[in-house]
């Protein structure tokens, strides 16, 4: 199976981000909004980063039970209950990025939110990724 991954010169460099994606063969995956829960359902992290390095972790553990890995991640929607603040630590949450998933950037959104399910929770990661066929 092949990902390629589109970012037209028309449309400017993404930074963080593909334009488009298009997996050729295999099975979809729609991946749950994941946000960071520990085991015992409680939100944990005091942080943008750490919450977020929680909610991708929870999110990648759910592709990995279904048979995936990091890298077939196609499009993933960012929940954000405070986008400066997400905006200001773009940096250290890039680094969760590539230490986590790697250098290859799927199709993303960032959605500025007034909350989400959980009260404490500062953002939630939602995904769609494509596997190869058995």
């Amino acid at each position: 199976m092949a990902f390629e991954r589109i970012n037209p010169a028309e449309l400017g460099k993404p930074s963080g981000f593909s334009h488009a994606v298009v997996a050729d063969g295999g099975k979809l995956v729609f991946l749950a909004g994941q946000t960071a829960l520990d085991v015992h359902n409680k939100i944990v992290g005091d942080g943008v980063v750490e919450q977020f390095e929680r909610a991708l972790g929870n999110l990648l553990t759910s592709l990995k039970a279904a048979g995936g890995e990091p890298a077939q991640l196609c499009s993933l929607t960012v929940y954000i209950v405070d986008m400066d603040d997400y905006k200001s630590h773009a940096r250290e949450i890039g680094a969760v990025w590539k230490r986590l998933v790697g250098t290859e950037y799927p199709a993303m959104a960032g959605i500025g939110v007034s909350r989400l399910w959980d009260i404490e929770a500062l953002v939630e990661v939602q995904g769609y990724a494509v596997l190869p066929r058995a």
